[in-house]
């Protein structure tokens, strides 16, 4: 059993997508973490500590992670790591690594925006039909909210000012 790791850093390169005999969608990338630290000597600042974390994500995160990550990204994930074993084809040697498996991942607002939409991966009609009402609910802002578009018109309180 392995413990759960925060990674931050950056995309080392595009996010790949494939997929397994199965059909599982595999994403695999690499998280560069470093440290930055001021040189005492010249007074220049530079990374310390730079770390190259092969990851991987599974099923609909890996949809998504290809979908809205790029390379050079600074991204939070949090993960676990493995240890990966195979035989080396050529010289027929068993190989290991120990790579990441990420369970989520997204930007770093430190350095970047973001817009979050909902991705449609998910079975049946019950998050189109929420996704449906909320969007009606948002341009009719909540009940009783004044202030909301689609809210009562002004004066409608028998006055210029409203009843607070």
């Amino acid at each position: 059993m392995s413990s759960t790791m925060t990674l931050t850093g950056r995309l080392a390169g595009q996010p790949e997508l494939r997929f397994s005999p199965s059909g599982v969608a595999v994403a695999a990338f690499t998280i560069v973490t470093s440290r930055r630290v001021k040189d005492p000597a010249t007074g220049e600042w530079g990374d310390a500590d730079t770390t190259f974390w092969d990851c991987k994500a599974f099923k609909q995160l890996a949809e998504n992670v290809c979908e809205s990550l790029e390379k050079g990204l600074e991204v939070v994930a949090v993960g676990r790591a493995v240890q990966e074993s195979w035989e080396d084809k050529q010289t027929g040697q068993k190989r290991s690594k120990i790579s990441v498996r990420i369970d989520a991942i997204g930007p770093s607002l430190r350095s970047a925006t973001a817009k979050v939409t909902k991705s449609g991966g998910g079975k049946g009609q019950g998050r189109q039909e929420f996704a449906q009402a909320r969007e009606q609910s948002a341009r009719q802002g909540p009940p009783g909210d004044p202030w909301a578009s689609g809210g009562q018109p002004a004066g409608a309180w028998g006055g210029d000012e409203p009843p607070f």
